[in-house]
């Protein structure tokens, strides 16, 4: 479940489609537990579970991705990575809180979602809650070349979990492709972006292995802006990050399969 601060004052609709962003990077202010590596890429808790809050280092722009993929798990603690967005500029804490569910969200303008093994994804409005339950398309269409969030058409391929090399890895790239595994899995990718909406608020979608868990917070301020966050919080101990190449920089979503739904 995605846990958030109220909604701040609405803001304007958004602009036209911007060239394409700079690589993604972590922030350099973080959690007391994290080391940053100097590409600014990787982010490993080193000791405890806590004090594992990251940021993005720049705001991310509307339907860019923030995607990592965990690279390293830790017996012997309950708990998973965390994901959100936050309309607080890092730079500005006085500290970086203990963790972002709830410390990061009670300071306000914060949508933080906790990633679990198994339901993250989010009914639509209108839906049922059992539709969370069940894919939201067909198996088949995961392996579609673009997933479509809202007016955003993104390209799947980055945004999958990819085995190791080995005996077995052409299986494992087959379940991570139809999202199969636990999204708390070493490999496994997971990403948080925005989607503006025409009232001048937003829609913080999360992604797993390249299909869309549904609007996991409303009410955003697109206006404003926001950086991904990334707790790297008790069983999840490193995170890198994974650039996603959009080509022409988000095209609009044309009606598809995958939108229909």
């Amino acid at each position: 479940m995605a846990a958030a601060s109220d909604p701040v004052e609405l803001g304007a609709p958004w602009g036209p489609a911007r060239p394409e962003p700079p690589p993604t990077r972590f922030h350099p202010v973080h959690g007391a537990n994290i080391r940053v590596d100097p590409s600014g890429t990787r982010a490993t808790r080193v000791e405890s579970f806590a004090h594992g809050v990251c940021f993005s280092r720049e705001p991310l722009a509307p339907g860019q991705v923030f995607l990592v993929e965990i690279e390293e798990k830790e017996l012997g603690w309950c708990g998973h990575l965390r994901l959100g967005l936050t309309a607080l500029d890092p730079s500005s804490l006085a500290a970086v809180p203990e963790f972002s569910l709830p410390d990061l969200v009670s300071l306000g303008h914060t949508w933080v979602f906790a990633i679990t093994r198994h339901h993250n994804r989010v009914p639509r409005e209108g839906r049922p809650e059992a539709e969370a339950l069940a894919p939201s398309c067909p198996p088949a269409l995961l392996v579609e070349p673009h997933l479509c969030i809202e007016q955003f058409r993104i390209p799947r391929d980055r945004l999958v979990g990819r085995s190791r090399p080995g005996l077995y890895s052409h299986l494992l790239d087959q379940l991570y492709e139809l999202n199969m595994l636990p999204p708390t899995a070493r490999r496994s990718r997971l990403g948080v972006l925005f989607c503006p909406r025409p009232d001048g608020t937003a829609d913080m979608h999360i992604v797993i292995n390249g299909e869309d868990m549904g609007p996991s917070a409303r009410g955003l301020p697109a206006a404003q802006p926001l950086y991904a966050v990334v707790d790297v919080f008790a069983s999840t101990k490193s995170v890198r990050l994974v650039q996603v190449e959009y080509g022409s920089f988000f095209p609009q979503c044309r009606p598809c399969r995958l939108c229909a739904a």
